[in-house]
């Protein structure tokens, strides 16, 4: 399938192939909404804890007698009960990670890139590279385009410093490197902008 390349200008340069089997396969939400929930997952620390009554400071003798106080019988002032104790049957840390294998995250990315291109919503760019890292000038280009958010993928070494620094002061646009592309962010970015470069890279991830 064709597809038209455009300067940062909004202007026609020319056309590339895409491989139907990455950026022209069906949609698969329940997969990827396996892949986010893999995502979201995995960037979870894990690190909530409350103490249990071996770690909780304080003194394991019987706070009083056994008998004769009219109170419950009680072996130290550890447990939850008591006003500095334990907690009962708390948080500990944990690893939240999951596996997906590979063929189900290759097929989610293929899925997310198909959905992105059958809405019109991926805009394949020439370069990156531009003159001047003036916000102002970059901002003026951009607003040839219409989006509310931005995704702009590039290749290993697609975009110069006027580009990162122009595009960081420009809110709800992102810069990725090709090799971390996923799911979560291609669903999320209203449009995705991606260098020429980039295609035939991601293509031979995907392939």
């Amino acid at each position: 399938m064709k597809k038209t390349i455009l300067n940062l200008k909004n202007k026609t340069v020319g056309n590339i192939d895409l491989d139907s089997k990455i950026f022209g396969i069906r949609e698969l939400p329940d997969l990827i909404h396996q892949y986010i929930r893999y995502q979201n997952a995995k960037s979870r620390q894990g690190t909530h804890k409350t103490k249990s009554r071996s770690e909780v400071s304080g003194r394991s003798k019987k706070p009083f007698s056994q008998k004769g106080t009219g109170n419950a019988r009680q072996g130290s002032n550890k447990p939850p009960n008591f006003r500095g104790g334990a907690v009962s049957m708390g948080p500990v840390n944990r690893d939240y990670s999951f596996n997906l294998n590979k063929k189900e995250k290759k097929l989610a990315l293929k899925s997310a890139l198909s959905i992105k291109l059958n809405e019109d919503k991926m805009i394949i760019i020439d370069t990156f590279e531009i003159n001047s890292h003036k916000t102002k000038e970059l901002h003026i280009d951009l607003k040839q385009f219409t989006f509310d958010s931005a995704l702009f993928i590039h290749s290993e070494n697609g975009v110069n410093d006027n580009f990162k620094l122009a595009s960081s002061n420009i809110p709800k646009i992102s810069i990725l490197n090709q090799k971390g592309i996923n799911v979560k962010d291609l669903i999320t970015y209203d449009k995705i902008f991606i260098e020429e470069k980039s295609i035939s890279e991601i293509t031979k991830r995907l392939s």
